[in-house]
């Protein structure tokens, strides 16, 4: 009974280290206290601009979510190649269990957002946990390393943030569910959080993830239901595991599946 006491309340600590707030590693003691941190601007900012509706795609189609036809959308898998301190991670995006998250990742990488952005999360002790990075705020050098974790992507034509719903999808479900975190005890996901793969992080609205993505260092099987994966890292996991934090993305490019990729003006 300790021992699962024990691992539960290390669930709840990785959780509340991991939520995207702008905390680094060494504020992690501080956060320990509750399962999901403060909300900060970035939270309250995505809790106006988007929908918390409980909408399943089993029951309604995904073009009935309100914004959902403004995203881009990977129909198929792309290959995407990123390139840490001259080391490439190949990854493999799955558009075809989550076209919205993998369509969003896809366009972002297209569009050069990723390119020179750092990686200001680590967490691999108590134990082996995440990388996390994507922070559009990052680009700048000069931004303050206490307040990254906090930044969304800024679509230029509108000069607003661009969010995207949590979308993740049940073994024996030809869609995914939308909007809604649930139970994967119950219903295991088809896309899981094993070593490897990767997802998008968000605070806590389930629809606030834009930009940043994380690396699972091991398998986190306590996080799906919760949050997004879309794709899994098939070459390089030794390149993930020396990431430092304030480590920068030299490049990210597509090399296979673009043509996968559609957008609204598409």
């Amino acid at each position: 009974m300790r021992l699962k006491i024990s691992q539960f309340l290390l669930s709840l600590i990785l959780i509340s280290a991991f939520i995207l707030g702008g905390c680094s590693t060494q504020q992690l003691a501080s956060n320990t206290s509750s399962p999901t941190l403060t909300p900060t601007s970035t939270t309250s900012e995505a809790s106006t601009k988007t929908t918390t509706q409980t909408t399943s795609v089993a029951q309604t189609s995904s073009e009935s979510i309100p914004g959902i036809t403004d995203l881009p959308r990977l129909e198929g898998k792309a290959t995407v190649v990123l390139t840490v301190k001259g080391s490439p991670i190949t990854i493999e995006v799955d558009g075809t269990d989550a076209p919205i998250t993998a369509g969003n990742f896809v366009d972002l990488v297209q569009k050069g957002v990723y390119d020179g952005l750092a990686f200001h999360r680590v967490v691999r002790e108590p134990q082996p946990f995440v990388v996390q990075g994507g922070d559009p705020q990052s680009k700048d050098p000069k931004f303050p390393a206490n307040r990254l974790g906090t930044g969304s992507y800024i679509d230029p034509k509108t000069g607003n943030a661009r969010y995207i719903p949590l979308e993740v999808k049940p073994k024996g479900s030809d869609t995914p569910i939308y909007n809604k975190p649930f139970d994967a005890t119950a219903q295991p996901v088809v896309l899981p959080h094993k070593q490897g793969a990767v997802a998008m992080a968000r605070s806590q609205p389930p629809d606030s993830a834009s930009a940043q993505f994380y690396f699972a260092l091991a398998d986190l099987a306590f996080l799906d239901g919760n949050y997004a994966v879309f794709g899994n890292v098939t070459q390089g996991f030794n390149v993930v595991n020396k990431i430092q934090q304030g480590d920068r993305i030299d490049s990210a490019k597509v090399t296979q599946g673009a043509e996968n990729l559609k957008t609204p003006a598409q």
